[in-house]
């Protein structure tokens, strides 16, 4: 299989990666060993090198990523997208101030696929620093997906600052009229998960995939489909005059774009990135997991989206 584990990381986020990195390793990777790429806006330094790269024996890459890739946009206005932050910081957003935030997101939204170390991949599973993984996973991930058709992965299903996102609704509506050649191919609203991200069509509901978990087909991404409105999604500004995060971005375009038995929802691989906690319930899983399932966030907490997901694979 061409699969890979991608990680954006900074050099400061050494520890962090490494705790990462070694969960992965013994409870899937140690019986697969698919390579990692690991990228950063910096150089890494030798030592991120070196102690990264005596962990299991799986391949590791590393990258730099360019400024193109990372960066403001010759079309975005500076001045004005820090006015917005310093009006988005009033209203106490997460990150409302943050430039890397920013770069970050519209990287992860655009252009990580588009590395040149990914070239020769089909598949990939993001990873993230301080994240913790639960269950001993004893199947290929990446063959289940391509075996199934399924073109997107996740394990949890969260609800989205809706302030950092005010216009991203209108602007997607607004490609699919300005570019009927390209949505007139996508899936109906039946077909799709459509029903995932709005209730109403007129708006924006905040339902995503929480990417900083994502196993995926980079064709997806790849696609002129996906391609063309991301170009139209940047050339708006929203990534800097808002706040758009990757995860809404990449959960619209591939619940618009893909058919609903294209997704997977990874129950069997236990998860908790912050607070939040992503734990199979079933009892089947007592014996492969170690996280505690009462914690399990898909139906009780507030900023669950699981719910969502599951009526609208139903209708």
């Amino acid at each position: 299989m061409r699969a890979v584990f991608v990680v954006l990381v900074r050099n400061s986020e050494l520890d962090g990666i490494i705790n990462t990195i070694v969960q992965i390793e013994r409870t899937f990777n140690s019986k697969f060993n698919y390579p990692y790429v690991f990228l950063n806006d910096e150089v890494f330094t030798q030592e991120f090198i070196d102690r990264t790269s005596v962990l299991g024996n799986a391949e590791k890459k590393y990258g730099k990523v360019d400024d193109q890739m990372w960066g403001y946009p010759s079309f975005i206005n500076q001045t004005f997208a820090a006015e917005c932050r310093d009006e988005m910081a009033k209203l106490n957003i997460p990150y409302a101030d943050s430039e890397s935030y920013r770069h970050m997101c519209r990287f992860q939204s655009g252009f990580f696929f588009r590395h040149p170390l990914l070239d020769e991949y089909d598949y990939y599973w993001r990873i993230e620093p301080d994240v913790d993984y639960y269950c001993d996973i004893d199947y290929d991930v990446f063959k289940f997906m391509r075996d199934n058709n399924k073109k997107y992965g996740f394990n949890i299903a969260f609800r989205e600052f809706i302030q950092t996102v005010p216009s991203l609704w209108q602007t997607i509506k607004q490609f699919q009229q300005d570019y009927p050649e390209v949505s007139s191919g996508w899936p109906t609203q039946r077909d799709s998960l459509y029903n995932f991200v709005t209730q109403d069509d007129e708006s924006y509901n905040g339902c995503h995939f929480w990417t900083n978990f994502e196993i995926a087909s980079l064709d997806l991404w790849r696609s002129n489909d996906y391609l063309k409105l991301f170009s139209y999604l940047d050339q708006s500004g929203g990534f800097f005059y808002e706040r758009w995060g990757d995860a809404p971005v990449h959960s619209i375009a591939a619940s618009l774009m893909l058919k609903k038995d294209e997704f997977h929802f990874f129950n069997d691989i236990g998860y908790r990135h912050t607070a939040y906690t992503h734990c199979p319930t079933q009892p089947e899983f007592r014996d492969k997991c170690s996280c505690d399932p009462s914690i399990n966030m898909d139906y009780d907490n507030p900023m669950t989206c699981y719910p969502v997901y599951e009526n609208a694979l139903k209708h």
